[in-house]
């Protein structure tokens, strides 16, 4: 047990003051706010306030979550199901995932090597804060969410940007190179947020290789693993060799394949005593996950809602039209085959306020909000969500087009 203060004890400050005034501490002071909500807030208030705002910058579906999960959740608030769970989740919804995983990823896991949480965001954190010591350095390819380097920090750890190849895809050599003596860990995104990009089987394998070769741990945000385009295929590191199993951490949740942002339910998948980590820490931190959601996404995984193929042949559409529209006003956009973001360079628009300044322009100017790329780790791009609809795909490309011929 930690050092604590009783009633004995001489009286000692519970918070560090400065001129007299309670402050947070360095760690929590030096955390940026999300960016990409912050421009959705932003948007928002413009929509509010009678603008005509086409926004494009966060990731969120605009369908309703399946109606199975919809009664699901109904059911159990009328069937007074809502009480405290176990904190790793009820067994119910872990036996669930684990055959769940086994049906997509074709690895056995146990019930007891997964735990469930407040979302795929809160399994990220309370993974990194199970594994991360101080000063210890976790990779992180880019570009990637901004979420991963803040909550690295949060743990007591250095997040070190390894920059891509010039498809935007992952570049293993650099990543070997970035290795060093207080490096622990790899976080991954495939498909990747911001840009689409796919990870191959060959290059996972090869993640694997470097973190066997160099004692690391691997962990893989497979959040948008549901949705790939043109025959893309999502692999986990966990499905390619029995050392990839024991040395990655899972994460997923049901935010983005069954459009249930608002019910906050995730996991991870990971070994007995990594979860055995986290299932404490979310005892003492958070408490057992939402028990109304826990039910409607143990309904999704029972047997995919129709829905779901649905969804994804809509992103499908909307994909398609947002990147033909982009290259065709002459911007160089990688190819994404899954999630529901387009990542194209407008390096020649910028000016000295880089992508940052572009996207504010184009806000007040056009009304339309989308994501920089330095939120992201890569200056001179932006993001754009197509989780919105294909109307306002078309009707973004218009604006945007009217923004840019100004430029020039």
């Amino acid at each position: 047990m930690g050092p604590i203060q009783t009633s004995d004890d001489p009286p000692r400050a519970l918070f560090p003051y400065r001129t007299g005034r309670m402050h947070p501490n360095r760690r929590a002071a030096a955390l940026e706010g999300s960016a990409t909500l912050a421009l959705d807030a932003r948007a928002k208030a413009l929509a509010a306030s009678g603008v005509d705002v086409v926004n494009l910058a966060v990731g969120e579906p605009d369908f309703d979550a399946p109606p199975a999960v919809q009664e699901a959740a109904a059911a159990a608030v009328r069937g007074g199901n809502v009480r405290y769970t176990p904190a790793a989740g009820r067994p119910s919804l872990r036996a669930a995932i684990a055959r769940h995983l086994a049906a997509t990823r074709g690895v056995q896991v146990t019930p007891a090597e997964v735990a469930v949480t407040h979302s795929a965001k809160h399994a990220l954190s309370h993974a990194l804060l199970a594994l991360v010591e101080d000063g210890d350095e976790v990779l992180l390819p880019a570009p990637c969410w901004n979420s991963y380097w803040e909550q690295v920090r949060i743990a007591g750890g250095v997040a070190v940007l390894v920059p891509p190849r010039a498809d935007i895809g992952p570049d293993l050599e650099a990543l070997g190179r970035a290795v060093g003596p207080r490096t622990r860990g790899v976080m991954v995104n495939t498909p990747t947020n911001p840009s689409g990009y796919v990870w191959s089987r060959g290059e996972i394998e090869q993640l694997v290789d470097l973190a066997q070769e160099h004692d690391l741990w691997i962990l893989s945000d497979e959040i948008y693993g549901r949705l790939v385009y043109d025959g893309a295929q999502h692999v986990s590191p966990l499905s390619v060799s029995p050392a990839g199993r024991a040395r990655s951490v899972l994460v997923d949740g049901a935010s983005k394949t069954f459009a249930m942002t608002g019910y906050r339910i995730g996991y991870l998948a990971a070994p007995e005593p990594v979860i055995e980590a986290v299932t404490k820490l979310q005892s003492q931190v958070s408490g057992s996950p939402n028990a109304v959601s826990q039910s409607a996404f143990e309904a999704a995984l029972g047997a995919e809602p129709p829905e779901v193929a649905e969804m994804i042949a809509a992103y499908d559409e909307r994909r398609r039209t947002l990147l033909e529209g982009l290259r065709e006003l002459g911007l160089e956009t990688p190819e994404p085959r899954g999630a529901y973001y387009a990542f194209p360079s407008v390096k020649p628009f910028l000016d000295e306020r880089g992508a940052r300044g572009f996207c504010a322009d184009l806000l007040d100017r056009e009304a339309l909000a989308i994501v920089p790329g330095d939120v992201f780790g890569m200056e001179g791009h932006v993001r754009l969500s197509y989780a919105s609809s294909l109307e306002n795909a078309r009707r973004a490309l218009e604006r945007l087009e009217r923004f840019l011929v100004a430029q020039r």
